[in-house]
C-alpha cells in the first residue's frame, strides 16, 4: 500500500524561478503517487484502471497519462456521497458539494494537508493578481458547501491580507462594506461585481471613486470584452482566476495582473491536458479542446483524468514560463446552444453585446420552439439614460451582429431598466422554455 500524504518538496511560492524540466520531473513524482494512492485506496479508480487495462506500474512518463481511463462528473454521482474518497474517514477535515442542480451533488473531501495546499495555492494566485500582506480583501464569493468562499477566504489569510468575509447576496450591504472597510480588492463572480457597481451608482457614488484597486474574478465564462468593461466602470485591475471544485476549488490556475493573457496553470499540483470533445483524442497545445485535469497532489479525493467540459487552449506561460496558460474560459460543452443547426455560447452574445456602447450588459437568452423550429430570443435592458428608440435602434444592430458573426436569426427584445434578473453569484443567463 501507498502512503496516504502527498510527496512534498520545497514549496515554490515563486513559481516564476521554476524551470521546464523541473517541474516535470516533480509532476511525474507526484502523478506515479497519485495514481498508485487512487488505485489503492479508491474502488472505482481500481475498476476503470483494470478494466483499460493499465496498472500504477505502466505510468513511466508524463506522457504515459493518456492510457488512464477519464473520470466524469456521472462517475462522482454514482459513488455518492463518499465513495470517491481516498482516505479513512477519520482524515478528512472538511467536505464540499456542488449545487446539485443536475443530478446528485458531487461531493469532495479534504485532509488537513489538502486544505493547508489549497490556501497556499489560493494566496499565490491573490500574489499573482497584485495582492500583497497587509491589503484587505472583500470576499463576495458564497461561504458554505460552494468551494469559492471558503476557499478564497483560507487564501487571503495565508497571504498576509485581511479578510473582510461578505460572502454573496445582500447587494446593499455589499455596497455599504466597501464604501466604510475601503478594501483594496474583491473577490467575487464577473457579474455579480457588475451587480454590485450598478448599486454603487444607485446610491449616488462614481464605481471609479471606491478604494477597490483589483478584482479576482472567476466561477463563470467571461470575455476579455467583459473584463474591459468591469475595468472601465470600476477603474481596478479585473484579473481571471480559475477553480472548479472537483479539482479543489479557486486556484487551480490564475492570471497574473501584469499580463492578463489567460490563467496560468499551477502545474505542479495539476496537470493539464486538452482533448476532442467527442473522441477523447489528445489535442495538441495551441488548439481548442476539452480541458482534463489530474490532480498531483491531492489525498482525500484525486481525480485522475477528470473532464471538466470547459473549453480552452494550452499556451505557453508567460509571467510564470514554466506554467503552461489556458486562454481565457469562455464556453463550455454543456452550455452550447444549438440553434437551427448553428452552434453558439452565451459569451459569443455577451462579445457583442458588449461591442455597442449604448446597450447594458444585463441581458438573458430565452429558447422556446415554435411548431417545430428552435426559437432564440436575447432579452437585454435598455440604457435608463437613454431613449428608448435608440435602445431599439441598437437592439437592431445587435441583431444583425448575430446574424452576421454567429450565422442565426435572433429576436432582440428591449426590457425596461432593472427589469432582468441581477447575480448574487453565479448568472443564470440562459431560460430553456422548449
Amino acid at each position: 500500500m501507498s502512503k496516504t500524504t502527498a510527496p512534498t518538496r520545497p514549496a515554490h511560492d515563486a513559481p516564476e524561478t521554476l524551470t521546464r524540466p523541473e517541474l516535470e520531473a516533480l509532476q511525474l513524482e507526484r502523478l506515479q503517487w497519485t495514481v498508485r494512492h487512487a488505485y489503492e485506496n479508491v474502488p472505482l479508480y481500481r475498476r476503470t484502471f483494470d478494466e483499460a487495462g493499465v496498472a500504477p506500474a505502466d505510468i513511466r512518463s508524463l506522457a504515459d497519462v493518456v492510457r488512464l481511463p477519464f473520470t466524469t462528473k456521472a462517475d462522482l454521482r454514482e459513488t455518492y456521497p463518499f465513495g470517491m474518497f481516498a482516505v479513512p474517514q477519520a482524515e478528512v477535515r472538511r467536505i464540499h458539494a456542488s449545487s446539485g442542480t443536475t443530478g446528485r451533488p458531487t461531493v469532495v473531501g479534504y485532509t488537513a494537508g489538502d486544505l493547508d495546499r489549497w490556501a497556499d495555492l489560493v494566496a499565490r494566485s491573490l500574489r499573482a493578481a497584485g495582492v500583497r500582506a497587509g491589503m484587505r480583501v472583500h470576499n463576495a464569493y458564497g461561504y458554505g458547501l460552494f468551494t469559492g468562499g471558503l476557499g478564497a477566504h483560507a487564501g487571503i489569510e495565508r497571504l498576509g491580507a485581511t479578510v473582510i468575509p461578505m460572502s454573496g447576496g445582500q447587494t446593499a450591504r455589499q455596497v455599504q462594506l466597501i464604501r466604510d472597510f475601503e478594501p483594496d480588492a474583491i473577490m467575487c463572480t464577473p457579474s455579480y461585481l457588475l451587480t454590485i457597481a450598478d448599486a454603487i451608482e444607485e446610491a449616488g457614488i462614481d464605481p471609479r471613486s471606491t478604494s477597490l484597486k483589483v478584482g479576482i474574478l472567476g466561477a463563470e465564462p467571461w470575455t476579455n470584452r467583459l473584463r474591459a468593461e468591469i475595468e472601465r466602470r470600476l477603474g481596478i485591475d479585473a484579473v481571471d482566476i480559475y477553480g472548479l471544485s472537483e479539482v479543489m476549488g479557486p486556484g487551480v490556475a490564475s492570471e497574473s495582473a501584469l499580463t492578463k493573457d489567460g490563467p496560468h496553470v499551477w502545474e505542479d499540483h495539476f496537470l493539464p491536458e486538452t482533448i476532442h470533445g467527442d473522441t477523447g483524442a489528445p489535442v495538441a497545445d495551441g488548439e481548442v479542446g476539452e480541458l482534463v485535469f489530474t490532480s498531483l497532489t491531492k489525498e482525500a479525493f484525486p481525480v485522475i483524468r477528470y473532464r471538466t467540459r470547459d473549453l480552452t487552449r494550452l499556451l505557453p506561460g508567460t509571467a510564470y514560463p514554466a506554467m503552461r496558460r489556458i486562454e481565457k474560459i469562455t464556453g463550455r460543452n454543456d452550455d452550447m446552444i444549438i440553434l437551427r443547426g448553428v452552434n453558439l455560447f452565451p459569451t459569443q452574445i455577451e462579445e457583442l453585446v458588449l461591442g455597442i456602447e449604448t446597450l447594458t450588459p444585463h441581458f438573458i437568452l430565452e429558447l422556446r420552439r415554435e411548431g417545430r423550429l428552435d426559437c432564440m430570443a436575447v432579452r437585454i435592458e435598455r440604457h435608463p439614460d437613454l431613449e428608448r428608440s435608440v435602445c431599439e435602434a441598437a437592439a437592431e444592430v445587435l441583431q444583425q451582429r448575430i446574424k452576421t458573426h454567429i450565422g442565426t436569426s435572433v429576436d432582440v427584445i428591449v426590457a425596461e431598466p432593472g427589469e432582468l434578473p441581477r447575480s448574487e453569484g453565479k448568472y443564470k443567463r440562459v431560460y430553456d422554455y422548449r
